[in-house]
């Protein structure tokens, strides 16, 4: 089951307008990683989203906006706490969001705010195809 998280990022979205490396593993051990879940991708996916949604939103907001973080920590506390692979991946994944656009956009502009409004949109189709396919 997917957690709440993802569906409260879903309704936050709508409101407002639009993996780690893993070393190779011996020939001998089994190819699949008894932490991962189907929708691993597409989580680490939406971790990211929110990296960036998070950045975008603190640099062009007047206020700090804290929930996206939280929403992200809640996610993790969610889906991954007890699963130490995973849960880097997740914590890598939004970093590597919020890095990405901390080294591109320093002010806020035109452009940063098109993309929070395209990655929030993106977010919220993330969440429906996870939802549609994998559950609650």
């Amino acid at each position: 089951m997917l957690p709440l998280t993802i569906a409260v990022f879903c309704l936050m979205s709508a409101s407002v307008p639009p993996t780690a490396i893993q070393a190779p593993m011996p020939q001998s051990a089994p190819t699949e990683n008894p932490e991962t879940t189907p929708y691993d991708a597409k989580l680490n996916r939406l971790a990211e989203i929110l990296g960036t949604v998070t950045y975008l939103r603190n640099l062009c907001g007047t206020e700090a906006e804290p929930q996206w973080r939280a929403s992200m920590e809640k996610l993790i506390a969610e889906d991954a706490e007890k699963e130490p692979v995973r849960k880097q991946a997740l914590t890598a994944s939004f970093n590597r969001g919020y890095r990405a656009f901390a080294a591109v956009h320093t002010t806020c502009t035109s452009a940063a705010r098109m993309a929070e409004s395209q990655y929030r949109a993106e977010g919220a189709t993330v969440v429906d195809e996870m939802t549609a396919r994998f559950g609650n």
